[in-house]
């Protein structure tokens, strides 16, 4: 399967989620809709935070960072 997000993508998102400190899960979970939505996936909400989550638990690391993603986009 090919993979929807490049590398570079994903380092952004990354490093903006770390600037933020993940310390607020809810604006963790808003930047990771607003990655995919820009990018013309939809994305349940509650989906996201529990992605946050797991996102977080694994210290930001990009593999789990890119399957979540992968996991939660929804095709509009």
């Amino acid at each position: 399967m090919r993979e929807k997000f490049s590398s570079t993508e994903l380092s952004a998102l990354r490093n903006d989620l770390l600037q933020g400190g993940l310390i607020d899960s809810r604006e963790a979970a808003e930047l990771l809709q607003v990655f995919l939505m820009g990018r013309g996936y939809g994305v349940s909400p509650q989906a996201a935070m529990d992605a946050v989550g797991r996102v977080e638990m694994a210290g930001c690391a990009l593999p789990v960072l890119q399957q979540e993603l992968e996991n939660l986009a929804l095709v509009m």
